[in-house]
């Protein structure tokens, strides 16, 4: 059985005065134990003449060397003890402390740590604990008596210092430390851990172990060296952190203390965090802003839109009976006069007939056109005659020859051939029936609201109109320039070499252009004509219709009114020049802000009478607009007027037109 002195860690009294050996082996194995929350040890109710512990909270120190002896004074030696709550270490009673001082066991206590102290399992034991094996010896700087019954000793508190360096939430024995035949552990080397900062500023060098003094062999305090300096070997200092947040210990660590929010901080971290994702989508808007397809370049009007000519309207010489009606090509209209309702027209019907085949059937200049052959009801009325039937015919077809288009409408127009009229109809249509269908329907399609046809040559009174609408007509026909070229003749030889008469005498040195006469008794004189005037390089047109004259002779009575009538309107026509040569008019918009200015390539003359005001307009031309081009190139036509008698003047970049830049492309927004 062990002494009872090797009751190591028995709690006693107040007034207990037992003594304590050398620590054992399972306390030095525990010397290294360490714990954040450190137990406050009070003092003991009663201390020893030779040094008593002054009561409180013991601060932290780092580790001294060993001495031999310690007195009481050695109490700063537990200053390296860190705690956040210190466990209340009971003394031995009010005499445990001797008079020679707290030995070196206490200092030895300085390194140990511990976490809600609680006593060793060995300490209750009725049998102090004497089953623990003891622990191997040690190296201590002051001896240790030998164990006694009742006797005080200064190892007591030695062996009270070494007990703090338990670490334990509930201490449980160690179980090497119960068994008699442990081996003994073999001592560790040294370490000793160096802060990076104390709370009081740089950090502390660390402290050289000093070896104990020499002792005399064999002594008990050579064996208490031995033991603490084993101990004093396998202990580690540890400066705790602070129980402070994650970011401060970090920086404490790397001693960049964070630093205090402010709204500018905040605001430098939130551009951090969002200028990479805007600068991907300015970057992904930038490559499709230059990937897109550019806008087509459109042609836009700087200059004035109309033009009015000054003075009062000129005043026509209007026929005196039956109706009238006059118009220039693309400019408007000069004037009427009678009423304007529906009356037998007679060949002036064939105007439409031609109008018709032309459109449907044109013929390109210089050339005939198709050929059509003659049938049996075309020879056979050839042979009436205007005498005892009232028709003009042409005589010299027969069954079986072949007619050209263009031959086919010289007959039409020029001796009225009113065979030649069905010929066309049946050739077209199939039958006459369904050609005067088709020339009802178009005289409605060109806002002839007053006319309408039940034959193709007007032989028939049913057919009836009004000047109006055969003005509206005749400008249509003069836009085909195959027609003109054969109305505007005096005569005519048809294939077999017969010549034939043009029965509208205003053709020649006037200027008249045809179109088309018509006579019957019923109907009076009437007469569709066209006529120009050569005003600068435009040749300008006009239309006149005269119908429902009844003095004899129907067709000089006509043809006298008509003359009037043109000749009048010839000398009202007059030109100004709206716009000068190398006049900007417009620019070519490329759509992305760009403007390349245009340029008028001459004078440009508007041609009307007095107080007509007259359409300017800024076209393409009809072609694509390019991309980019030289200064000088043509992209458009400058237009005044509309119809057969439109001024035209090309006009052309005055600087090279270029393509948008990068920068117009990427601000583009359309």
């Amino acid at each position: 059985m062990r002494p009872a002195a090797a009751d190591t860690d028995r709690i006693g009294g107040a007034g207990g005065g037992e003594s304590k050996p050398a620590a054992s082996d399972a306390e030095s194995a525990d010397s290294e134990r360490t714990a954040v929350f450190r137990a406050v040890k009070p003092a003991s109710a009663g201390t020893g003449s030779g040094g008593a512990k002054s009561a409180g909270v013991r601060l932290p120190k780092g580790p001294s060397p060993a001495a031999p002896s310690k007195p009481a004074d050695d109490e700063p030696a537990d200053s390296e003890r860190t705690a956040v709550f210190r466990a209340v270490k009971p003394e031995t009673g009010e005499g445990a402390g001797n008079g020679s001082g707290e030995p070196e066991g206490q200092a030895a206590d300085s390194e140990r740590t511990a976490v809600f102290r609680v006593p060793k399992v060995d300490a209750l034991k009725p049998d102090g604990g004497q089953k623990q094996k003891p622990k191997p010896p040690a190296a201590r700087p002051v001896s240790e008596p030998a164990p006694g019954p009742a006797s005080t000793s200064p190892s007591a508190p030695a062996d009270e210092a070494a007990d703090s360096e338990r670490t334990a939430v509930f201490r449980a024995p160690k179980p090497e430390a119960l068994r008699p035949d442990a081996p003994k552990p073999d001592a560790p080397k040294a370490s000793t851990f160096v802060p990076l900062r104390a709370d009081g500023g740089a950090p502390k060098a660390p402290v050289p172990s000093t070896p104990p003094a020499p002792s005399a062999p064999g002594s008990a305090a050579t064996t208490t060296e031995r033991l603490d300096h084993s101990d004093r070997s396998e202990r580690t200092t540890q400066q705790p952190l602070p129980p402070k947040p994650p970011l401060d210990m970090l920086a404490d660590l790397t001693n960049n203390p964070p630093p205090p929010p402010s709204p500018l901080r905040t605001a430098v971290r939130r551009v951090k965090i969002y200028a990479p994702l805007v600068v991907l989508l300015a970057v992904i808007l930038a490559v499709v802003q230059l990937v897109r397809p550019l806008p087509e370049p459109k042609l836009v009007m700087t200059a004035k839109s109309s033009y009015t000519f000054e003075g009062a309207m000129p005043q026509l010489p209007w026929p005196t009976e039956g109706q009238a009606y006059m118009a220039a090509a693309g400019l408007g209209t000069l004037g009427q006069s009678g009423e304007q309702k529906p009356v037998p027209i007679a060949s002036v019907t064939k105007s439409m007939t031609a109008y018709i085949i032309l459109r449907d059937h044109p013929i390109k200049k210089g050339e005939q056109g198709a050929m059509i052959d003659v049938d049996k009801t075309a020879e056979t009325e050839g042979k009436k005659n205007n005498s005892t039937d009232n028709e003009s015919t042409l005589d010299t077809v027969k069954e079986g020859d072949k007619i050209s288009e263009y031959d086919a409408i010289a007959a039409l127009m020029i001796p009225s051939a009113n065979n030649i009229a069905r010929l066309l109809a049946r050739w077209d249509s199939g039958s006459q029936e369904a050609f005067v269908k088709k020339m009802n329907d178009t005289a409605k399609e060109l806002g002839m609201t007053n006319t309408t046809y039940t034959d193709p040559s007007g032989l028939d009174a049913t057919t009836v109109s009004t000047a109006e609408d055969q003005v509206k007509l005749g400008l249509k026909l003069v836009e085909i320039e195959t027609l003109l070229d054969i109305t505007k003749k005096p005569n005519w030889v048809d294939p077999s070499g017969k010549s034939w008469r043009n029965w509208n005498g205003l053709t020649g040195p006037s200027g008249a252009l045809g179109i088309k006469t018509g006579t019957t008794t019923k109907a009076g004189g009437n007469l569709l004509f066209a006529a120009q005037k050569k005003i600068g390089n435009t040749n300008q047109l006009i239309v006149g219709a005269v119908l429902g004259q009844h003095k004899p002779s129907i067709i000089d009575t006509v043809l006298a009114a008509s003359k009037q009538l043109m000749t009048a309107t010839q000398k009202a026509l007059d030109g100004a020049v709206v716009v000068k040569k190398g006049q900007v008019v417009g620019y070519v918009d490329d759509g992305l802000g760009g403007r390349t200015p245009v340029v008028a390539t001459a004078d440009v003359q508007a041609i009307g009478w007095a107080s007509l005001t007259v359409d300017v307009k800024l076209a393409d031309g009809g072609g694509k607009m390019p991309q980019t081009a030289k200064a000088g190139t043509e992209v458009g036509l400058l237009t005044v007027g509309e119809g057969a008698s439109q001024v035209k003047v090309p006009v052309a970049l005055q600087s090279d037109l270029a393509s948008p830049g990068i920068g117009s492309k990427l601000t583009r927004i359309g």
